[in-house]
């Protein structure tokens, strides 16, 4: 069956309709930006560079210089340099492959997992590790935010943390439109304010650069060693999963065409993947400002980036400008962060709810759901104990990253035995697609097993090389094995439109969504089962009964 983009006359009500409770405000409400979907031609008009820096403001936050700051005084300036290193080149490398898939085909992370090995149940499973993902940071960044407070206002941590959750609820209501604003607008004064004090200090005080090339750690071997390099790398590689809301911007990218692919490929590199080369500086910098502060106030306040600027403001400016500083500074990159941290877990929750009960109960919900964990996390103090939650979660993040990095990679473009354009729709994929679902717990399994002990005091430092390793190797082989059988439930989605146009992106031609009345582009929807009418990707979803879902190809 194919149909031609037309309006659908209907006589009466369709009973069908009927069968996705919800569609009405789910369509108001998704159409701001596209969340759950293909985000249209139509709305993507901002520019290359737009959502370049808007991605890239994005991750402002102050979780790196913790993070950088940890690993160097538990293992050394050298071993810190070098675990940071190894983490960013592991995290741009898988994810280049996912920042291209994201801006060409204009699809989050989510949908490209579905497409790429794992199926349209079974990436649930990572859409809630994604989602955990932008709650632990969020509870990160609260958490700095209320050190901030504390030192600049004298407000209880417990305040602070439930201020820095309430002040993000206005700004992520309204998507991608006041994102890209509030990103544009606050970037540059970030960055003045992040990299002045570290020029300052270099340049007067030359010998903060021996003490912080020189500083041994808390062991005091001060050598290179293979253990304290990947145990810091695994810290690190925690942030692999960033790249999912990187692509939450990414995917509003204009199309691809010969007039300006030189910066449409710079805006996806650098904001895609490149993301890392800024936030290894920062954890970099974490370091260096961890030794200067041990050498000026003491070990214990460190690790805490309010107290990092705090000391550094203090060496280059009047003391009563040093505390309002610190805090603007860290105030303006919590909200940078956390209305992303809460847009992007706000998708992935609705997502996942959605898909299993093919209801839509609004993004709002989850946004609160979202923010109810974080709030939860800062009031257990997870500031104290962070290094041990982001070990264990970079393994499940690693396993996922790598296992789709690798089947777009190698699947798609080596052995071609996964479809080339990536794939989304309910009734096109099967639900459970064994490459990518295998690989993937498999890979987080053995991983954790060795994080806890499970095989050894020895091996347990290679936690992150085995997540990565087994996803790498498990994922071609997995569809060797299944002869990529369980990609797609069927090739034919009965629209005789091309998926995409004469350059590769994906088609502008509009259709009628017979259930909702809304239009939508050509990848966004597919034929109806009882209709001689098409369907849109979300009617499809909330299709209680699967009256509009195509039947499996014989």
């Amino acid at each position: 069956m194919t149909t031609e983009p037309r309006l659908v006359e209907v006589a009466e009500p369709d009973p069908a309709q009927q069968a996705a409770p919800g569609t009405d405000q789910a369509v108001k409400e998704t159409l701001e930006d596209y969340t759950l979907r293909f985000a249209p031609r139509s709305y993507r008009r901002w520019t290359p560079m737009v959502v370049a820096t808007t991605a890239l403001g994005g991750i402002a936050y102050m979780a790196d210089f913790s993070i950088g700051a940890g690993i160097g005084l538990a293992h050394g300036t050298g071993n810190a340099l070098l675990a940071i290193a190894v983490a960013a080149v592991v995290i741009f490398v898988t994810g280049f492959p996912l920042a291209y898939y994201g801006a060409r085909y204009n699809i989050d992370l989510d949908l490209i997992t579905r497409g790429s090995g794992f199926g349209y149940f079974g990436s649930v499973l990572t859409s809630v590790i994604f989602a955990s993902f932008t709650f632990i940071f969020f509870a990160l960044e609260g958490s700095i935010m209320a050190q901030g407070l504390k030192l600049g206002l004298g407000l209880p941590l417990w305040l602070g943390y439930l201020v820095s959750t309430l002040m993000v609820i206005p700004l992520v209501i309204y998507g991608m439109s006041a994102l890209s604003k509030l990103q544009v607008w606050t970037t540059p004064i970030w960055l003045l304010l992040m990299v002045g004090p570290l020029v300052y200090l270099v340049a007067t005080d030359p010998g903060t650069v021996d003490r912080f090339l020189a500083y041994a750690g808390t062991d005091g071997e001060g050598g290179i060693n293979t253990a304290s390099v990947l145990l810091g790398a695994g810290v690190c590689l925690s942030l692999i999963a960033q790249i999912g809301e990187q692509i939450d911007y990414l995917r509003f990218m204009p199309p691809k065409t010969e007039a300006n692919k030189r910066g449409w490929w710079t805006a996806v590199v650098m904001a895609g993947p490149g993301w890392v080369v800024l936030g290894a500086l920062k954890q970099a910098i974490g370091v260096f400002l961890a030794v200067y502060i041990i050498a000026e106030v003491g070990a214990s306040a460190a690790p805490e980036p309010i107290q990092q600027f705090k000391g550094a403001f203090d060496a280059m400016m009047p003391s009563w400008l040093v505390v309002p500083l610190a805090v603007v500074l860290v105030v303006i990159s919590q909200i940078k962060i956390n209305v992303t941290n809460a847009y992007s877990g706000s998708l992935a929750w609705t997502n996942s709810f959605t898909r299993v009960t093919r209801r839509y109960p609004g993004r709002m919900v989850f946004v609160l759901v979202n923010l109810g964990f974080a709030l939860a996390l800062m009031e257990a103090d997870m500031f104290s104990f962070l290094n041990s939650i982001l070990g264990f979660y970079s393994n499940c993040a690693i396993a996922w990253v790598v296992t789709v990095a690798t089947d777009i990679g190698i699947n798609k473009y080596v052995l071609k035995l996964s479809p080339h354009a990536p794939e989304f729709r309910r009734g096109m994929l099967y639900a459970v697609n064994p490459v990518g679902v295998v690989a993937f717990v498999a890979a987080s399994a053995l991983s954790i097993a060795l994080y806890f002990h499970a095989l050894g005091d020895t091996l347990q430092p290679y936690s992150p090389v085995a997540a990565a390793v087994i996803a790498f190797v498990l994922t071609p082989l997995m569809a060797v094995v299944t002869k990529g059988r369980y990609y797609l439930r069927r090739t034919d989605d009965g629209v005789a439109e091309p998926l995409l146009d004469e350059d590769g992106n994906p088609s502008a031609v509009t259709y009628e969504c017979h259930v909702c009345r809304q239009q939508f582009e050509r990848p966004d929807v597919a034929a109806c089962r009882t209709h001689d009418a098409v369907v849109c990707s979300l009617c499809l979803s909330t299709d209680k009964v699967g009256d509009h879902v195509l039947p499996a190809a014989v």
